[in-house]
């Protein structure tokens, strides 16, 4: 039988958290700029937001885990309540960038799992037609580190001609569809945070830790 109490999220007193990730490390990044733009919807909705640059972050197994890029990208995902990721397409794909960042966020560091339960945006930008080849995969990805990927999603073709030359995104339907995103992400983060543990709690692995358990006690009765 469901634990009803565990559907009542508690009063959490600080604004909800949201990370920020983006694919692309040219200076005029039009992927960074649907991202802070992203950012300002999010703010206005009441979140904290904070970004990581991708700068410096080494390949990954190219370098330790404790690399200091590494640690900080880690970090960031464990303090977030939800995340939003924004990449170019590039040959019709995401970017080696963005999938970096991803793959360097682990399923699970010892008894934390940095991104279970959290909630997900997904964006691209694309120089040409609209496409959804970025999303799509993003979405995959979403699904195999155990987020919770929203349904609405961001793609915003020619993006040169959709921002301004201060990084401005300029009013239109693709601007339209990034306030419903945001505001949906907002609205998944509220009704999920404090209750995600429960709502992705598996029987496979409350078995198995039992299991583990019960060896432990028996190893410690001998």
């Amino acid at each position: 039988m469901p634990d009803l109490a565990a559907l009542q999220p508690p009063r959490l007193a600080h604004r909800p958290r949201i990370l920020l990730l983006h694919g692309s490390l040219r200076e005029r990044s039009y992927s960074r700029f649907l991202m802070q733009e992203a950012a300002r919807l999010l703010e206005t909705f009441g979140a904290e937001t904070r970004f990581f640059d991708p700068s410096g972050l080494p390949l990954p197994d190219d370098a330790d885990p404790g690399h200091p890029k590494v640690q900080e990208l880690r970090n960031l995902s464990i303090w977030s309540e939800g995340q939003v990721w924004s990449s170019p397409e590039r040959h019709g794909a995401m970017t080696g960038i963005m999938k970096a960042q991803i793959d360097w966020i682990p399923l699970e560091v010892g008894a934390v799992r940095p991104t279970q339960g959290k909630t997900l945006a997904v964006m691209q930008v694309s120089g040409g037609s609209q496409s959804f080849n970025a999303v799509n995969q993003m979405r995959v990805l979403g699904r195999w580190m155990r987020m919770l990927t929203i349904p609405n999603q961001s793609s915003v073709a020619k993006a040169y001609e959709q921002f301004d030359e201060a990084g401005r995104m300029q009013p239109s339907p693709y601007y339209d569809r990034l306030v419903d995103v945001m505001e949906e992400l907002m609205k998944f983060t509220l009704l999920t945070r404090g209750v995600s543990d429960y709502l992705t709690s598996r029987y496979s692995e409350r078995k198995e830790a039992a299991e583990k358990a019960a060896a432990r006690v028996a190893q410690g009765a001998m």
